[in-house]
């Protein structure tokens, strides 16, 4: 019985610490992912010619810089701090929200709303490889046309 007993309070510390530890495993968002344009779908007129994001973890949650090309050749300049809390974060420089709202579904997947003006205008679902070296991301969204796009976009670790 006491063999029974201590097998089931090394298990419990197992598990408590297992928990523990995966709670400051870093997030596998960090890092410089650089968009695969081949492997990527836009809507027609949207397509975007380069895009480098880059996410750093701060004392303030993630921070995500985002430069890039347009479909239209203009320069894309793009950032935000984040937590995966569902409250609403400030997005500077996209065209089509202003704020992000996100939330961790699993280790490797976070889905995101995507607002303007409070309200919501799209979403995107961030699914990171089970090897940590491709990202993608689907969003579908309704641009500040009022035009549907939907994009698939894919990106390598660097």
């Amino acid at each position: 019985m006491k063999s029974v007993g201590r097998s089931i309070l090394v298990g419990a510390i197992l598990a408590v610490a297992g928990l523990a530890s995966a709670a400051d495993a870093p997030d596998l968002v960090v890092g410089t992912w650089t968009l695969n344009v081949a492997k990527s779908k836009f809507t027609p007129g949207h397509e975007l010619k380069s895009q480098t994001r880059t996410y750093t973890e701060t004392a303030k949650g993630v921070s995500v810089k985002v430069n890039g090309v347009g479909a239209d050749g203009s320069a894309l300049s793009q950032q935000s701090t984040f937590k995966y809390d569902g409250k609403s974060y400030p997005m500077s420089g996209a065209a089509d929200y202003d704020a992000l709202s996100l939330q961790r579904v699993n280790d490797n997947t976070v889905k995101s709303t995507l607002l303007k003006g409070g309200r919501p205008v799209g979403a995107t679902i961030r699914t990171i490889s089970m090897h940590g070296k491709v990202m993608t991301m689907s969003t579908k969204l309704k641009d500040v046309n009022g035009k549907r796009n939907e994009m698939i976009a894919i990106y390598d670790k660097q």
